[in-house]
């Protein structure tokens, strides 16, 4: 299996552009992470990699031999799942990401149950806002919150998500109810800002009488975790755009009240995202399987909470 590491550790460090970065991913340390490359270099003949003490680029030797490397762990993925008795010996390690609220009330709290069930089979959550590139960190499903116009991946619906612009009261006490979209991009009001690397600029896309219209949003506050964005809106410092069950709780205690009603945002969806290549791994399915029906169940019961 020596080679079989030696040819995962390179994939990870073509992809990830480091070194350091592919031992982290591997769980191991970044000499083990060169002495691996190097002993495929040997192997090979070749050099894989351009090296400097602050750079690391692929040879043209490298780019060709990452495609094939690919095929060569898919393939043997494949072969295990294959033979893998689902029902009496499922075993290995699945990478799951999420949004961070997601992840924190949906797919965490499922996590243990998981792995009382079986036992053989470890979790790595990884949780963040920010937009997932399955391949290139090396997951093997990711939970997302959105509607995605197009997708190489397998897609599988979730749970619709409805969303609602929700404020303080002392925020409103000092700069009064906006009434919909317009009023929010007037400049008397202040909107919390989700912002990550690659995200497009501040819209909101709001249901008016004449259909669906995007916002200009704009705000000082910005932050990549979702959760800070509600705890400033929880402080009163502006108006934030949230998944109806992350903060039904706040709604239900009066914490957070609705505003802009007059525009609802548009819903949205949780979907789950899988390569097509991981379709046929045991391990993955079970999970799936596993925690669909919890996150549905968790999103009923905070929703429930709310008045009628």
């Amino acid at each position: 299996m020596s080679y079989v590491n030696n040819i995962k550790m390179f994939v990870r460090v073509y992809e990830l552009g480091s070194m350091s970065a592919a031992a982290r991913d591997q769980r191991t340390s970044p000499a083990v992470a060169s002495a691996r490359i190097s002993e495929l270099e040997k192997h090979l003949g070749v050099r894989l990699f351009n090296r400097t003490t602050r750079t690391l680029q692929p040879t043209e030797n490298g780019r060709l031999f990452y495609d094939g490397a690919r095929r060569i762990l898919e393939s043997i993925d494949e072969a295990e799942a294959a033979v893998m008795d689902v029902t009496q010996n499922p075993r290995g390690t699945v990478f799951v990401a999420a949004p961070l609220g997601i992840g924190r009330r949906l797919i965490a709290p499922a996590v243990p149950a998981f792995k009382d069930d079986w036992p053989q089979i470890d979790l790595r959550l990884r949780l963040s806002d920010r937009i997932i590139d399955l391949a290139a960190e090396g997951l093997d499903m990711a939970f997302h919150l959105g509607l995605l116009e197009d997708s190489a991946l397998k897609v599988r619906h979730v749970a619709d998500c409805a969303r609602v612009l929700c404020a303080a009261p002392s925020y409103i006490a000092q700069r009064g109810m906006p009434e919909d979209g317009a009023a929010l991009v007037s400049g008397r009001h202040d909107c919390l800002n989700l912002r990550f690397p690659g995200a497009r600029e501040f819209q909101w896309t709001l249901a008016t009488p004449d259909g669906p219209r995007r916002f200009d949003i704009t705000g000082p506050f910005e932050s990549d975790d979702g959760d800070v964005l509600t705890g400033w809106a929880l402080d009163g410092r502006g108006i934030v755009m949230k998944p109806l069950f992350e903060v039904a709780e706040h709604l239900a205690t009066g914490a957070l009240v609705p505003v802009a009603t007059a525009t609802p945002p548009l819903p949205t969806q949780l979907s789950v995202l899988t390569p097509h290549r991981r379709l046929k791994d045991p391990k993955v399915r079970l999970f799936t399987e596993f925690v669909i029906p919890r996150i549905r169940a968790e999103m009923a019961a905070r929703l429930a909470i709310l008045p009628a």
